[in-house]
């Protein structure tokens, strides 16, 4: 490919979106670059503090725990005070509580912080995706969650590297430093990112009787089937991604192989992301999205099933070239089915349930895979993540089946940022409308 072709199709793939999408891609960023808590406690726990790898696992069963209720949470807040003082609120309080981890000493009062970072850290992620959804048209929303997809994955590589060299200096400059970034985070939402969450009634007057919902609350998203039901597949597609950081490398690891030689296999699956994300997406972004997640479900399902039959190192490598493939493809379809089937003042809620089904995954996950390995052994795992991936795929195609084409979108009054800004701040910030229909998704 020319270089000429290779500006062109870049220059495609990030043109037409709103200078306020940039600079919520940028807060991602910047977010993701500090991300050294999760990626290093184990080793923190274990290493530095000397603790149980059994008191590492239920620090991080903890911290998971604390994304469950504070998914709920932050969606409801999402809609009801807004996406922005959402995220401030989430963001400075991550930094707090990262920041007061690096000091806790006793098992007690890491536990307890450990579940508070969990919290916290989580609780912006409906409002980053409610919002993005408010300020991106229909028809780029495949393309802006690839992009941003794109940067967490970039963010955490880079943030992996840096973190390794920062903890042979120091763990507590690593969390200090995670506390700092994600305080820049804050600061970039306040300077530069107007409110975006819809008008509850013409004329700018909140709707009393929803208190910031638009009437829908969390028993509305509840009793919605479809939705729900692809909350569940969600799940499903989640614990098989889990396995990648929880039942790979201990199959590995009982297969002989060194923690340096996992890490070169995992970093395949950042790599590609990387490098494919954004023309993949190119490829993908105006074609049928029950056939992208129905083959998607299939290629994870059965990219993590071929580590049963892995011997070398390169076959584990090309097991995950395999899944990492269906993720590229399945993360930005999916988080814009859940946008397009959600009720426009009802986003926040409805992304709070989605980013639930993640949470509860990385609770269940590690609990499956050490029960399943422990009892039967490791190619029972893998085979039974080929089976979820088949449940799923299965289920994405009964479930999108008469599905509306531009189901939640079509009718609704656009929305108006309701923060001081310019004039074409404010029309960047609006979406392009919907209608507040009977949800029937994620």
């Amino acid at each position: 490919m020319s270089v000429a072709r290779l500006r062109r199709s870049a220059r495609e793939s990030v043109s037409g979106l709103p200078r306020a999408f940039w600079w919520l891609w940028a807060s991602t960023l910047v977010n993701r670059l500090g991300a050294f808590v999760a990626t290093f406690m184990a080793l923190y726990l274990t290493l530095e503090r000397g603790y149980s790898a059994s008191f590492a696992g239920l620090v991080a069963a903890l911290h998971g725990l604390g994304g469950v209720v504070s998914s709920l949470v932050s969606g409801v807040m999402a809609d009801r005070l807004g996406r922005r003082p959402t995220m401030l609120v989430a963001q400075v309080s991550t930094a707090g509580s990262v920041a007061l981890l690096g000091f806790m000493e006793h098992p007690a009062a890491i536990a307890a912080v450990a579940m508070l970072v969990g919290m916290t850290s989580n609780a912006s992620r409906p409002a980053v995706q409610a919002m993005m959804a408010d300020i991106v048209r229909p028809e780029d929303r495949v393309r802006a969650f690839a992009l941003n997809y794109w940067a967490i994955n970039l963010g955490f590589a880079v943030s992996s590297m840096a973190a390794g060299l920062v903890a042979e200096y120091s763990y507590l400059a690593g969390f200090l430093g995670e506390a700092a970034l994600t305080l820049l985070c804050a600061v970039l939402v306040f300077l530069k990112l107007p409110e975006s969450r819809p008008e509850e009634a013409a004329g700018g007057k909140a709707d009393a009787a929803g208190a910031g919902g638009g009437g829908i609350g969390l028993g509305t998203v509840l009793r919605d089937g479809r939705f729900m039901g692809i909350v569940g597949l969600s799940f499903l597609i989640s614990v098989i991604y889990t396995q990648g950081s929880v039942g790979l490398p201990v199959a590995m690891g009982a297969a002989g192989f060194s923690p340096g030689e996992y890490g070169l296999v995992i970093a395949v699956n950042g790599v590609l992301i990387v490098a494919l994300q954004l023309p993949v997406t190119r490829f993908i972004e105006d074609r049928d999205p029950r056939r992208l997640l129905v083959v998607s479900s299939l290629l994870v399902g059965y990219g993590f099933a071929l580590t049963a039959f892995a011997g070398p190192l390169w076959s584990y490598a090309l097991a995950v070239c395999v899944w990492t493939l269906a993720e590229i493809v399945n993360a930005p379809t999916q988080m814009s089915l859940v946008v397009r089937l959600s009720p426009v003042r009802g986003r926040g809620r409805y992304q709070g349930m989605y980013t639930m089904s993640w949470a509860v995954a990385s609770l269940v996950a590690p609990l499956m895979s050490g029960f399943v390995i422990d009892r039967w052994g490791a190619a029972w795992l893998w085979a039974s993540t080929g089976v979820l991936g088949t449940v799923a795929a299965g289920g994405y195609w009964f479930l999108m089946r008469g599905l509306p084409e531009g189901s939640g979108e079509a009718g609704a009054a656009p929305a108006t940022a309701t923060a001081p800004s310019s004039a074409t701040a404010s029309a960047e910030a609006a979406p392009a409308g919907g209608a507040v229909v009977a949800p029937a998704e994620v």
